[in-house]
């Protein structure tokens, strides 16, 4: 059994205690959550729009999960969807704690500022969507003015050895949503370019990936009045997503 199915069993065997909310197989679009109680409807709070991705790892040290997307329809979450998900190489760490270079994933609550890729956006995306260019670069450098940006062309005080030439990541970044992780007012060394975009060969360096398919399913479904965000937490614990 590979590692990626061990733990998205272990998820499932955790929410048929009752113990975790909204993991394991994928249930029907519009489906009612396990237990009668949705994921969103758990957390402490869900963001202020009616759209919400979680991604829901089984603990700290895991690489792999579940992703969700729900609607908010009459008062009550909805699913909408669901794939499989990757996380960081080494596993997940709270937000306030994390440290750039570490391939960690930071949990928390965060709003998805826009979409873009290398390729065209998927058919019926009306989600704000930039397309990816030859000069487009992600500015990773501590000590760059576009610290934690997306630049085009780079600067000059923007390494390129510290930073991403996003076309360059033509499978991961075919399609792929910004977390605004460290975006609005970005502290230095914390971290950079953190995304959901398109799975790669493995673990991420701290990003959430899913199938491409599954990523343009996200796409299509989100919309600018949803006011989209996403949680990323665990199954329990200090970081367990229905903290945030």
């Amino acid at each position: 059994m590979s590692p990626r199915v061990a733990a998205c069993l272990a998820v499932a065997a955790l929410l048929a205690l009752g113990a975790a909310p909204g993991a394991g197989a994928a249930p029907p679009a519009g489906a009612p959550a396990p237990r009668g109680v949705p994921l969103p409807a758990r957390m402490a709070d869900p963001g202020p729009g009616a759209q919400l991705i979680t991604a829901l790892a089984p603990g700290t040290g895991s690489s792999v999960g579940v992703v969700e997307w729900w609607d908010l329809r009459d008062g009550r979450w909805v699913r909408a969807g669901s794939a499989p998900s990757r996380f960081g190489a080494r596993g997940l760490v709270e937000g306030a704690a994390r440290r750039q270079g570490g391939d960690t994933t930071p949990t928390g609550l965060y709003d998805l500022p826009f979409a873009f890729g290398v390729q065209a956006p998927p058919s019926g995306t009306s989600y704000p969507y930039r397309p990816v260019h030859e000069d487009s670069w992600w500015c990773q450098d501590n000590a760059s003015r576009a610290y934690n940006r997306w630049t085009e062309p780079r600067p000059a005080d923007c390494r390129a050895g510290e930073s991403e030439h996003l076309v360059a990541y033509r499978a991961q970044y075919a399609h792929a949503l910004v977390i605004g992780f460290n975006y609005r007012k970005p502290v230095r060394h914390r971290g950079a370019g953190i995304f959901l975009h398109v799975d790669g060969r493995g673990a991420t360096a701290g990003c959430v990936s899913v199938p491409a398919a599954a990523m343009g399913r996200i796409l299509a479904w989100a919309r600018p009045d949803g006011r989209p965000h996403i949680a990323i937490g665990t199954a329990n614990g200090p970081t367990a997503i229905t903290r945030y």
